[in-house]
């Protein structure tokens, strides 16, 4: 990581989707939160919905319109149960997907879980110049998305390139 260049705060949005969470229970969400202040990120707004395509898409679109929202996390319905339906509700939001990160969170994964992790459906993409992340929902899970991959990629500071850097850009046509 370089210093000769500033952080720069980021607004961050953390839907968690659950059917049984509420905040008490909450903990990949506040895990989340608690990872992306301590960061020295702004906490755009925490939100919790059941796990229903129509609910989750309505957030994260809501969140997408916002200016000061730059980056969605969600936590919670990446698996591939009847109920899990992140990935089909961000998907069609999406203007890129990020492979990418997928696929190391899967490697990472893979190191803590072993061929557990072929159940997960990570994704992240960049709606309307948005960045969004969607990790399964365990704490465990969320730690390491953000702790191995997000925060890097979210830190201006990073080298050789990060996702901040970009963002001027994502609009670009």
């Amino acid at each position: 990581m370089s210093t000769t260049r500033e952080f720069l705060p980021l607004g961050i949005a953390v839907l968690t989707v659950s059917d049984t969470r509420d905040e008490v229970a909450d903990t990949s969400g506040r895990l989340l939160a608690e990872r992306l202040t301590a960061a020295g990120h702004r906490m755009f707004e925490k939100r919790i919905v059941k796990d229903d395509v129509y609910a989750i898409r309505a957030a994260v679109s809501a969140w997408v319109a916002e200016p000061d929202c730059n980056v969605v996390l969600t936590t919670g319905g990446t698996g591939v149960t009847g109920r899990d339906g992140t990935p089909e509700a961000i998907e069609v939001l999406l203007d890129k997907t990020i492979e990418g990160f997928g696929e190391m969170f899967r490697v990472l994964s893979y190191q803590q879980i072993g061929t557990s992790t072929i159940q997960s459906r990570a994704l992240a993409g960049v709606a309307n110049a948005t960045y969004v992340f969607c990790l399964p929902g365990s704490s465990g899970a969320c730690a390491l998305g953000w702790d191995e991959l997000i925060a890097k990629q979210l830190d201006y500071r990073t080298r050789p390139c990060n996702l901040v850097e970009l963002m001027p850009r994502l609009l670009e046509r």
